[in-house]
């Protein structure tokens, strides 16, 4: 029972770790920088501050409702799921990594569903205010997801002789992304690298349960 209420509070510092410095990165970004607004701090990384209605990295596939409604039944499930292995007792570093998948949903489920009601919208003209009077830009569940870091690492342009792209601008790692994001991605890549085995074990651990 000890080894499980270890492994449940370490879950659980996960979450509430990166989830509040998901929020206050999210928060500062959105009340101090213009829409499009760049920082350099290097010159293969910027904080660039933009928003986005869709998924990870700023893809776009479906509608705005769809994508809202389906973060929050994905993390219901991944939720849930990271109970069941808590209560499993497996290795603490698989359940930190389903705790950081789950708390980069949840991190960026919150700008879908509460920022358009919280924040007036970001322009290039204007930085937005919290608890604008009037209201928000947005009604419930239709609010931007905040993304600011740009890693151009690579930016130059094809040479000629290449067929079709010659002479065009290129740039290598172009998404821009947020902490969100980021953890989801290390989750996802540390499941894979490390713990390929666990993920097998435990699914055939939840089909028996």
């Amino acid at each position: 029972m000890n080894k499980i209420f270890t492994k449940g509070r370490i879950a659980l510092l996960v979450i509430f770790s990166v989830l509040i410095i998901d929020q206050i990165i999210k928060v500062t970004i959105k009340t101090h920088m213009y829409f499009h607004e760049s920082i350099r701090i290097t010159d293969w990384f910027y904080i660039y501050f933009t928003e986005n209605n869709g998924m990870a990295f700023g893809m776009e596939i479906f509608g705005k409702l769809f994508l809202t409604t389906f973060r929050i039944a994905a993390v219901a499930v991944i939720g849930w799921y990271l109970m069941k292995i808590v209560k499993q007792g497996l290795k603490t570093g698989y359940i930190v990594c389903v705790s950081l998948i789950l708390t980069g949903a949840l991190g960026n489920i919150i700008d879908s569903v509460f920022y358009g009601l919280l924040f007036s919208e970001s322009t290039h003209a204007q930085i937005a205010s919290f608890l604008p009077h009037g209201g928000g830009y947005a009604p419930l569940l239709y609010g931007k997801v905040v993304d600011m870091f740009y890693f151009p690492i690579i930016d130059t342009y094809w040479p000629l002789w290449i067929p079709f792209v010659g002479g065009e601008h290129f740039i290598f790692f172009s998404p821009i992304f947020n902490f969100a994001d980021a953890s989801i991605s290390c989750g996802i890549i540390a499941l894979l690298l490390f713990y390929s085995k666990y993920l097998n074990d435990s699914y055939h651990a939840l089909k028996k349960s």
